[in-house]
């Protein structure tokens, strides 16, 4: 995916000069982009209509940008979350992604760079394994619904963590370097090492906490790989 033409995004965000700024660009990549300039409207918008990628403000009146997240992936929705943010405080950026948010950019910011994010959202979104169901131990992958299984349990993913449990259960039982895991996710756009390790976390959550046995091991100094075996 090279381009953002004839995708579809949803914007919520309250500054109004912002919002003007994005809608002009937008159009001019052949964007159709909808509007919500608050939480609870933007909320409404995303559970009630299909979207490729959704850009949220963090500081929106009615319902914060944490509050829209974490709503929309408590009831299902895993359409891939950029959050701005003109904090640029780690536990925001941290708290962001424990409710669910894939990426962020902190105010100002360069509108090729958010084009890139979104591109990268997206084409992670949907996907670039092989269509079908893979089984991989415990674990049953589906890459056209992009959910999981381990011993029958759905497992909670947002668009990023799914990635990365595709990535690890490729190439199992084999390490995978952090290094492979940032380049299969972001590309060139690599964030910093605390915004891979907060993924792996969430992760590490849905796949071994409810379960007797770990299947998400860290290699130190290395990087991480699928135990298939207790």
């Amino acid at each position: 995916m090279d381009s953002l033409k004839n995708t579809k995004l949803l914007l919520i965000e309250d500054n109004r000069e912002i919002a003007g700024i994005l809608f002009d660009f937008f159009e001019a990549k052949e964007v159709e982009l909808d509007y919500a300039d608050n939480g609870e409207l933007g909320l409404k918008l995303a559970l009630e209509e299909s979207f490729d990628a959704i850009i949220l403000d963090l500081m929106l009146p009615r319902m914060d940008g944490f509050e829209v997240c974490q709503a929309l992936r408590s009831q299902g929705k895993d359409t891939p979350v950029l959050m701005l943010t003109a904090l640029d405080n780690r536990q925001d950026t941290l708290h962001g992604f424990k409710e669910g948010a894939d990426d962020y950019l902190t105010k100002p910011f360069d509108l090729e760079i958010l084009e890139a994010r979104l591109l990268a959202l997206i084409s992670r979104y949907r996907g670039t394994m092989a269509s079908g169901k893979v089984q991989v131990g415990e674990l049953e992958i589906d890459s056209k619904t992009r959910q999981a299984w381990r011993q029958g349990q759905k497992l909670s993913l947002n668009p990023t963590t799914f990635k990365i449990l595709s990535v690890l259960a490729q190439a199992a039982p084999d390490v995978v370097s952090r290094d492979q895991l940032t380049d299969a996710i972001w590309g060139d756009q690599p964030p910093s090492n605390d915004v891979l390790r907060s993924h792996v976390y969430q992760l590490r959550n849905q796949l071994d906490k409810p379960f007797a046995q770990p299947m998400l091991v860290t290699v130190p100094k290395v990087g991480f790989r699928l135990e298939l075996k207790p």
